[in-house]
């Protein structure tokens, strides 16, 4: 088992080292300009499978670097096509992580040990339950902080088309951080989190820039505190079921 997890682990790493260590950025220009008609593209997923074969070290399994190829070739083509944005990009990496996934199940027969896996995840309340908060923790109580504090939000003048959608992604990461730290037990961390916002100061010059100020602190302690309360009771739930 351990050879074969170290397989895996293996393709991840050729994975990551030939499409962020070993492409230029000229390459990608060439491939986003010329699309299929790139000989950069067809160079890169070559690279991509000698280097696969390379480091699992697999010589009779001739198969494994061809698969690798074709569909490497395959996303990047299809991603090529597509505009520069984070949302390509990362589905981009993950049919990447997919496809290893679905080689290395095929290549040491674990589909039985996938399904079981699966299940497991499916059919186990601590997961479930763990899956739900964080699905509260990112959209129900992000828009409820955003309809508590909207009459401070109009108030303050804060731009809605700007800032606001900053501040709302902010938000989010800064309640998945909490509900992590939780989960793990180390609050601690939490009071990092919560002097890394320290740094906002009351200003006395500009009563705009005051008013602003004490918005984002009043949403900034709504969402820590809902936050510490999901988590504490996401604890609780943990334990009893």
């Amino acid at each position: 088992m351990f050879e074969e997890i170290s397989i895996l682990i293996r393709l991840i790493i050729a994975h990551l080292l030939t499409d962020f260590v070993l492409q230029p950025s000229s390459w990608v220009q060439d491939r986003q300009q010329k699309k299929h008609r790139s000989s950069k593209l067809y160079l890169h997923a070559f690279i991509t499978a000698v280097v696969a074969y390379l480091l699992t070290g697999l010589w009779t399994i001739w198969w494994l670097p061809l698969a690798i190829f074709i569909s490497h070739l395959g996303i990047d083509m299809w991603k090529s096509y597509q505009p520069s944005k984070l949302k390509y990009f990362l589905i981009d990496q993950l049919l990447h992580l997919l496809v290893i996934a679905l080689l290395w199940i095929i290549l040491f027969d674990k589909w039985h040990y996938t399904s079981i896996l699966l299940g497991e995840v499916y059919t186990n309340n601590k997961y479930l339950t763990v899956f739900a908060i964080y699905l509260i923790v990112a959209w129900p109580l992000g828009i409820l902080i955003g309809i508590a504090t909207e009459k401070w939000r109009n108030e303050s003048g804060v731009n809605t088309d700007g800032l606001a959608k900053a501040g709302m992604w902010i938000g989010l990461l800064e309640r998945f951080l909490i509900l992590t730290f939780i989960l793990i037990n180390q609050y601690t961390a939490i009071g990092f989190l919560i002097a890394a916002k320290s740094i906002l100061r009351f200003s006395d010059k500009e009563i705009s820039t005051q008013k602003k100020t004490e918005y984002v602190l009043m949403g900034t302690l709504m969402s820590f505190s809902a936050t510490l309360l999901l988590g504490l009771i996401m604890n609780t739930l943990l334990r009893i079921i």
